[in-house]
């Protein structure tokens, strides 16, 4: 017996509208006109035999019909997309992975190879921004965020604490005879002093940190360039500890203090209806793994 369906172009618009409470927007969403999803809501409507949208001014509301189809239909093109790129992937393909330039250059491009060389069949495609991407409208698999581990529609794994600290040349620190006392960090130029991390830092330290209202600012964009004025001796910059260990290691950055204090941490993330995904699923297992993060770290 065949299945009993209504148009699909009439479902796909009612779970945009819906999501987004507007017909004017779903319409732009879908690249339609307002007239058309319109359309196809009433279409809808005539086959359900009841209202699905209460149409207020300026936006539209779900009735108690319509309410209860919703969550279905969100699961079931979930369903449908996960199927889709499972099909269109296989286990190979491209991995298209998002995430910010600094956590790209220090931490996973030393480490990729050994991704590649586990799974031979997957290229990786690396996107380095501080924006963060729209899984729904662009080719990216999964995201290496810093925040708080909380966006809605996506699984999200952790990965690493983000402790930081101010860090500098030795030979910069040995220009004013050494770093004794947090204070002394003042008596130097600071990179970013616009930075929040150094009020949060200098106030663990209890530290009066009015002085770096008064400096220039000097943002360079990203950790990873903040950290090479510093080796250059350009000035003090405050880095992610963990992701600045062979510079430590190597003696081309000093790290004064032990104090450290928290940032937001870094997560896995990727939309909930394609954790099976073979690409995505191997990436997990492994990033996972080399971090030494338990499978269940997560947040719902």
């Amino acid at each position: 017996m065949p299945l009993q369906l209504p148009p699909l172009t009439a479902i796909r618009v009612f779970e945009a509208a819906a999501r987004q409470g507007s017909f004017t927007k779903a319409a732009a969403e879908l690249g339609m006109t307002q007239a058309a999803v319109s359309y196809q809501i009433k279409l809808l409507e005539e086959r359900v035999g009841a209202p699905l949208f209460l149409r207020k001014p300026r936006q539209v509301v779900l009735t108690e019909v319509g309410s209860r189809m919703v969550p279905m239909v969100t699961e079931a093109f979930g369903l449908l997309s996960e199927a889709y790129q499972v099909a269109r992937a296989g286990s190979g393909g491209t991995l298209g992975i998002s995430t910010v330039h600094t956590f790209a250059s220090n931490w996973l491009a030393p480490r990729i190879g050994s991704f590649q060389l586990r799974h031979p069949n997957i290229a990786v495609r690396l996107d380095t921004s501080s924006y963060l991407v729209d899984f729904s409208r662009e080719e990216m698999d999964i995201g290496i965020r810093s925040g708080s581990g909380k966006w809605p529609g996506l699984a999200t794994h952790f990965l690493l604490r983000s402790q930081f600290s101010p860090m500098l040349s030795p030979r910069l620190a040995e220009s004013i005879g050494g770093i004794k006392e947090p204070a002394d960090l003042l008596k130097l130029r600071i990179l970013n002093p616009a930075d929040i991390w150094w009020k949060d830092w200098f106030a663990k330290a209890n530290v009066p940190a009015d002085a770096l209202d008064r400096m220039p600012d000097t943002s360079l964009g990203s950790q990873a360039a903040e950290a090479n004025a510093a080796i250059a001796g350009q000035g003090v910059t405050v880095l992610t500890t963990a992701l600045f260990t062979a510079e430590l290691a190597e003696g081309r950055l000093i790290q004064p203090f032990e104090l450290t204090a928290h940032g937001g941490d870094y997560w896995l993330v990727y939309p909930e209806g394609r954790r099976n995904v073979p690409k995505i699923r191997a990436f997990r297992e492994w990033i996972m793994a080399e971090l030494n993060c338990p499978t269940d770290a997560t947040v719902d």
